[in-house]
């Protein structure tokens, strides 16, 4: 007798067409944030964009074709999209349309958490205006940086101390030897404006190593924000007279302890840590009092950060400014997220203009997982259902956001294309239950 063959949940495979009608429906009014700010083609294309890059997990413009299925050449498909990708200008649109929609999800206590990355493409040499970066995942033997060629980037995100939820404020790629190219400061700069622009004095801003700048802290001075910076080695005022940064640190009493609890690959690990501050100024903007904040307990060396805030010596004051450089590290994993989900690095175009747009596209598609589907109470019954298709292949990932991204992939990879129309995705019967507006 022949075995019997397993059948489709017919059920479940209509509740997963639903889902996709859903996710599709969000998509397009996602899309209408773009309509008022460029032509039908390219708002056509951007939406054809966003649609690819989440349906194929991918950047490349052939994996965009086979989910877009348009049923004419792919060449031809191919063509059309890199064309529409080489509009000047069109990142800078992009990136502040995004940031436009963020508006009420930072106020005054919230970290916006500035990180630079990089994107290597160690094999690439015809790719214009690429130069050498650090391989962030890899050194040389004597332990020196590796340096392949590549782009530089920084990511912007929102979120609160304590909670894994996240906002993608900003995400742009540079060459320092394109002809637009200033500085990093003029570039750090850009971004600072465009998030001011929208958000004002909200936010705690905060940077590792990196933004130990006087630059930076003169902008921060200027502009009246606050901010939490880990220091390299410099001096400071205090005490009446300038001292080295870290002989300062180890005159601090350490007057507060804590446990601190974090995954490490796939176990949780508590650390003691120990933390004090004191009043302190920069020499070269004197008359604004800041704050020396010293943690030790996660190494050899004390953590060094200088801040505008623990105004107060209190456990509360100064647990804020240390839970608040820690949560910086969750920027790392949305920056992994992004690089995995959409396979950042993989990319493959030759002109500057169109890598840049490639990044602001990237920007869009991580925002609508993460803030218009994420933080959404009408799409939390989405999301859910989105997580639990992702769950059919996989487990789900420690960090909420890889499994939204496999969700929404396979709704679309799944259930249809782009342009189909939305009567094909009807079940009323079905839809009643799922309905959330």
């Amino acid at each position: 007798m022949e075995a019997a063959k397993p059948t489709e949940n017919k059920t479940d495979a209509m509740n997963d067409s639903i889902i996709a009608f859903k996710a599709h429906k969000q998509l397009k009014r996602f899309l209408g944030r773009f309509s008022p700010h460029f032509h039908k083609p390219t708002v056509q294309f951007i939406g054809q964009a966003l649609y690819g890059i989440q349906a194929s997990g991918d950047v490349k413009l052939a994996s965009w074709v086979r989910m877009l299925d348009e049923g004419i050449s792919a060449k031809k498909v191919e063509d059309r999209l890199s064309r529409n990708l080489s509009l000047e200008g069109m990142d800078r649109k992009i990136q502040q349309i995004v940031m436009d929609d963020s508006r009420g999800f930072v106020k005054k206590d919230t970290l916006i958490v500035i990180d630079p990355t990089d994107i290597c493409k160690e094999n690439a040499r015809k790719m214009q205006y690429l130069y050498k970066v650090r391989d962030g995942s890899r050194s040389k033997e004597n332990g020196d940086p590796l340096l392949v060629n590549g782009y530089t980037g920084c990511m912007a995100i929102a979120c609160n101390s304590g909670n894994r939820r996240i906002v993608p404020l900003h995400f742009s790629l540079w060459s320092t030897i394109a002809p637009d190219y200033h500085s990093e400061n003029t570039e750090l700069g850009h971004i600072l404006d465009q998030i001011r622009s929208v958000h004002g004095t909200n936010g705690i801003y905060v940077y590792d190593r990196g933004g130990d700048n006087i630059a930076l802290f003169r902008y921060f001075a200027r502009h009246g924000l606050d901010f939490i910076v880990r220091l390299k080695r410099r001096n400071l005022v205090s005490w009446k007279g300038t001292w080295d940064s870290e002989t300062l640190a180890a005159q601090v009493t350490m007057s507060h302890r804590a446990t601190v609890r974090f995954d490490s690959h796939g176990r949780e690990t508590k650390v003691p840590i120990q933390f004090g501050a004191i009043p302190v100024e920069l020499p070269d903007i004197p008359d604004v009092p800041l704050h020396l904040v010293v943690v030790k307990g996660f190494g050899t060396h004390p953590m060094i950060l200088l801040t505008s805030l623990a105004k107060e010596s209190t456990y509360k004051s100064l647990w804020q400014v240390v839970e608040g450089y820690l949560s910086r590290w969750r920027v790392e994993d949305t920056i992994r997220y992004i690089k995995q989900a959409y396979n950042l690095e993989d990319v493959r175009l030759m002109k500057y203009t169109k890598l840049k747009n490639m990044a602001a596209l990237v920007l869009a598609v991580s925002y609508f997982a993460a803030a218009w589907l994420g933080h959404n109470v009408k799409a939390e019954i989405l999301v859910e259902h989105l997580t639990r298709m992702s769950r059919q292949i996989c487990e789900t990932p420690d960090f909420h956001y890889y499994a939204l991204a496999a969700g929404l992939k396979m709704a679309f990879m799944r259930h249809g294309r782009w342009s189909r129309g939305t009567d094909d995705w009807k079940s009323p019967q079905l839809e009643l239950k799922l309905d959330w507006g």
